[in-house]
Order: structure tokens, then sequence, then C-alpha cells
């Protein structure tokens, strides 16, 4: 089964959020999902560098590249060389392709993350939220695995130096409550496939998890968390 398939990704915008490889989820979605697709950001992202990258301002542009190329991305140059969001609105995106994949979230490349305030910066027209973090993280200390530790730390009640359970990053996901769903990245070896079934075990929403490198996937946890 494909990844888009297992989590029920429809047409429309769909959101990722949180760490562990939200960029490359989003880029592994956009070349699994049929018909066409625009992957962007509300915050800044890494172009991709198979992918035609699309900054006009014009909604025929973008329509036209859709028709040549199928899969692109919409956004504007930033500094370093990152993109930020599209000069169109998302609506006007939605309009253009079948679906729209919007990175919503930054995580200073940490597998896990706790958000400020003013974070993720959702688009209010998402269908679907998907949080993601890194199997990589668990047993590592909070001060390491995630990014905003000390506000992560404090959501778990534990200290930043305590190294991260499975329990503990449900906590902090249950506490936030952003998801739709959870998938769980760099799940390679028993142990990490352990630790993201223990997780998934504290969630009360679908968690699927694998590895994007190795394009392995599944169901996580007990059947009131099976993905529809």
């Amino acid at each position: 089964m494909k990844l888009y398939e297992l989590m029920g990704v429809s047409p429309g915008i769909t959101a990722l959020i949180g760490g562990g490889g939200k960029t490359s989820l989003m880029y592994h979605l956009a070349r699994e999902l049929p018909g066409t697709v625009i992957c962007c950001t509300t915050t800044k992202i890494w172009p991709p560098t198979d992918l035609p990258v699309i900054s006009a301002e014009e909604d025929t542009v973008l329509s036209d590249a859709l028709q040549r190329y199928r899969v692109i991305c919409a956004g504007t140059s930033a500094e370093q060389g990152k993109l930020t969001a599209p000069k169109l609105p998302l609506t006007i995106l939605a309009s253009l392709a079948d679906f729209v994949l919007v990175e919503a979230d930054g995580s200073a490349g940490r597998p896990m993350k706790a958000h400020a305030p003013y974070e993720p910066v959702l688009p209010p027209e998402r269908r679907q939220t998907i949080l993601v973090i890194g199997a990589e993280g668990f047993g590592k200390p909070i001060s390491q695995a995630a990014h905003r530790p000390q506000l992560y730390a404090r959501l778990a009640k534990t200290d930043p130096d305590t190294p991260l359970t499975p329990e503990q990053a449900a906590a902090v996901i249950e506490e936030e409550k952003w998801h739709d769903m959870v998938f769980v990245n760099q799940v390679e070896g028993p142990e990490r496939l352990r630790a993201a079934q223990r997780l998934a075990e504290f969630l009360s929403c679908p968690v699927a998890g694998g590895s994007l490198q190795q394009k392995t996937w599944q169901i996580l946890g007990p059947e009131k968390t099976r993905i529809r």
C-alpha cells in the first residue's frame, strides 16, 4: 500500500507539522499522489532538487506548470537559498491542483518539537494535519531530541536532561493536540519499532510509522488507531 493511502490523504490542503522528516514526507507524498500536486510552505523550506519551483504570481503560470509537470513546488525566494510562502493564497492553489501539501512548521532539524504560541503556522483551509516525529529521538536527552527543549520538557513534566520515553512524547502530543494523525518516521530496527508502537498505545489518534529512507511503513498501535 502506498503511504498516502495508509494516511488517508484526501484532495485539498494537507498540513505537515512537527519534526523528523516533514520535508521528505511532503515530497514523497507528492510523487505518490494521483493527479496534480503543489508543494509549498507557510514558513521556510529547502527547495526540492528534482521538482520545478514556480514563484510566479499569475495563477495561469502555475496551471500551465501543473499540466506540464503534474507536481510542482510553489514559493518565494528567501535568504540562504530557502523558499517561503507562495505569492498566491492557498485557496487559489487549491483551486488549481488536486492536492496542496503545506509544510507548516520548523524544527531546526530535531526529531521532536514543542510549539511556541505562534506555531505552527497552519492554514485555516486545511483538510488534514499530520504531525511527524522522528524515532531517532527516543532515548536521547530531551535537550538533544527536541526543538524548544525547555518547553518540551515542561509539557512532558520532566527535565530537559531526561532521556525521552514514548510515554513522555505521547504526553506532549496529547497536550498540544495540533494534529489529526501522527506519522513516526525513522522507524528502523526492532528497538525503534517497539518505541513507536509504545507511543501509539498512549495516543488517541490514528498513528502510522515507518522509514521514508527505507520506504517501509505500517499502521501502529491497537485497532482503535487504525487509519480508515
